[in-house]
């Protein structure tokens, strides 16, 4: 079979129309999945659903011929393997027991591979179910992003918890980074022996990092998540999404050893040109973009595609999907995309 076009972007290849996909395409902006997620109860439980949580990641894929699907899952179910209290509050995002310094070093991993394979089952279910040719995508949380909510217990504006934390424990924070680093890669080895074709690593916050915190907390964990990664699965196909790194992602991927760098909306396309000189970039539309449609999503689209059009690009928001984002201008979108 021809690999896969996502993965051809992955390694380095032009590919015109470009593959697109949309991060949390699967989600509340979709009826069908309203009415999965209320089949499922809570949050969690639709995660650890294989036969709900497959629903839902071939929802978009059904509807809109998406060139890639990715797991439905959630980047805190690593901490909850940890038994951090994770809960989801309506309107206010996850909640967890904040973890204070002397609880580190007696975090226990050892019941994460059977905590997680609900995740796992959901994977392979998948691979067996998506058509052929569209790439199924496995991720995880990045460590320092994960260590953010365990920290503070909760998301906060600028995560200023967890960067105290890292200035005022420099030990503990990274013997958290490393356990997570670890646990985080293993994770992302049995999606990708469960038949994902390539994974993302999400780190969300890498931007409120000063420029040697994010070589400490963003740039070593991964690193070292990458080459345990390959270890396990030569050759494995790995994106890294540092949102809100700017200049910092200048070397990012030599550092880490991604294939591909994610990119948020407020990243310049002729940065991201240079960034796309050594490899696959993917990105970045705005999403507020797609809420408005019409000429603000067209202009938007061709930019992009006028800019990095002619080389490693995979189509995507500059961050997930909103939502009150209309499906016709999800249509729309790839309308322009493919025409």
């Amino acid at each position: 079979m021809e690999k896969r076009k996502l993965v051809r972007v992955l390694e380095g290849e032009s590919v015109s129309p470009p593959p697109v996909w949309l991060m949390r395409q699967a989600g509340r902006y979709l009826p069908e999945y309203r009415a999965t997620r209320a089949k499922a109860g809570g949050f969690l439980d639709l995660c650890y659903n294989p036969d709900l949580a497959t629903e839902v990641t071939l929802q978009p894929i059904r509807r809109f011929g998406f060139d890639a699907a990715i797991l439905f899952s959630d980047i805190l179910v690593i901490p909850d393997a940890l038994d951090r209290g994770l809960h989801f509050v309506e309107g206010e995002g996850p909640k967890l027991t904040p973890l204070r310094v002397d609880e580190i070093e007696r975090l226990d991993p050892s019941s994460a591979d059977t905590h997680l394979a609900p995740v796992i089952a959901t994977v392979a279910r998948l691979r067996e179910q998506l058509p052929e040719e569209t790439t199924l995508i496995g991720f995880c949380g990045a460590p320092w992003t994960v260590a953010t909510y365990m920290i503070a217990g909760h998301g906060t504006p600028d995560q200023a918890p967890a960067r105290l934390f890292g200035y005022t424990h420099p030990e503990a924070m990274e013997m958290l980074l490393s356990m997570l680093a670890e646990m985080s890669a293993d994770y992302l080895i049995r999606q990708l022996q469960a038949g994902a074709d390539c994974v993302q690593i999400f780190d969300s916050w890498a931007g409120v990092l000063d420029e040697a915190s994010f070589e400490a907390y963003a740039v070593k964990p991964v690193a070292r998540m990458v080459e345990k990664v390959r270890a396990a699965v030569p050759g494995a196909k790995i994106i890294g999404f540092a949102k809100g790194a700017g200049a910092l992602l200048s070397t990012y991927r030599q550092k880490t050893g991604v294939d591909g760098i994610g990119l948020d909306w407020g990243v310049p396309l002729s940065f991201a040109k240079e960034l796309q000189k050594d490899g696959a970039v993917q990105g970045n539309l705005d999403p507020l973009r797609l809420i408005a449609g019409g000429r603000a999503l067209d202009e938007g689209v061709d930019r992009i595609l006028e800019s990095l059009g002619s080389g490693p690009l995979v189509f995507n928001l500059g961050h997930g999907i909103t939502p009150n984002a209309p499906v016709e201008h999800v249509e729309a979108l790839l309308r322009r995309i493919r025409g």
